[in-house]
């Protein structure tokens, strides 16, 4: 799979990338599972709530680098479905947490050419929550920088399940004939509609699980994992994800094009 043709963005922003980087295999899309931040506090002897704090420092980090290296797009995975099972005080520390870093970096965010848009079922998210992610994804529409996708109350199976029901309402009414429903016009109702699939995804705190993360996007995505939990996650852990990244053989169900 070729990589799209370069934006402005990429070609300002491929000179800071790291010399030890191959600036032309690098990563279109790179997504994140940002694990390990309760136990990132608890073994400072921290209340987990800290942990999280530090994680949202540590992914603004890596959308600076990504941005600074002429990466595309970054996906993190911020609160899936599954998430809403955990202590009350943590699920709504993290809502207030959500609401608080939009109000102080949306500036920033529009200065620096970032498009955000978060992914999921944003209508189960508190209201105000709800009306910051709404005027936050307006007013960086038109940015013409790296793409920052958000996955709040995001569940990879009931992405598809609203996928599917979404054709089937369109084949029921009429406007589309079930023969006609292919791999595009699938992808076209997933809350990825019209992004890349990720090329790299990254899983910090040693897990080896996807847990319900882009199922459908991730079908040829390279995995990198570290038992670095991610509110450790910095430069150096990036660099090599993509130095991993860049030593695989992408051969997409194919022979390697080395192969006699």
């Amino acid at each position: 799979m070729s990589r799209p043709p370069a934006t402005s963005h990429d070609l300002t922003a491929s000179k800071f990338c790291p010399p030890e980087l191959d600036r032309e295999r690098l990563p279109a899309h790179v997504a994140v599972i940002m694990d390990g931040n309760g136990r990132w506090a608890e073994s400072r002897g921290l209340p987990r709530v800290m942990g999280h704090r530090a994680g949202v420092e540590a992914l603004k980090a890596t959308l600076r680098l990504c941005s600074d290296w002429g990466i595309g797009a970054l996906t993190a995975y911020a609160f899936s479905t599954e998430n809403w099972s955990r202590p009350g005080d943590e699920v709504n520390f993290l809502m207030t947490l959500f609401e608080r870093v939009l109000q102080r970096e949306l500036r920033t965010l529009e200065e620096e050419q970032v498009r955000i848009r978060f992914l999921g079922d944003l209508e189960a998210l508190p209201l105000k929550l709800q009306e910051l992610i709404s005027d936050a994804t307006d007013r960086t529409a038109g940015n013409g920088g790296i793409h920052f996708n958000v996955c709040t109350n995001y569940g990879g199976r009931r992405e598809l399940v609203r996928a599917a029901q979404r054709l089937a309402r369109q084949a029921a009414n009429g406007d589309l004939a079930p023969e006609d429903i292919d791999e595009n016009s699938l992808a076209a109702e997933l809350f990825t509609a019209g992004e890349q699939d990720p090329d790299l995804l990254i899983r910090t705190s040693g897990e080896h699980r996807i847990s319900n993360f882009l199922l459908w996007q991730l079908a040829y995505a390279e995995i990198h994992v570290t038992d670095v939990f991610w509110p450790d996650f910095n430069e150096k852990a990036l660099k090599q994800a993509l130095l991993d990244f860049q030593s695989r053989s992408r051969r997409f169900g194919g022979l390697d094009p080395l192969t006699p």
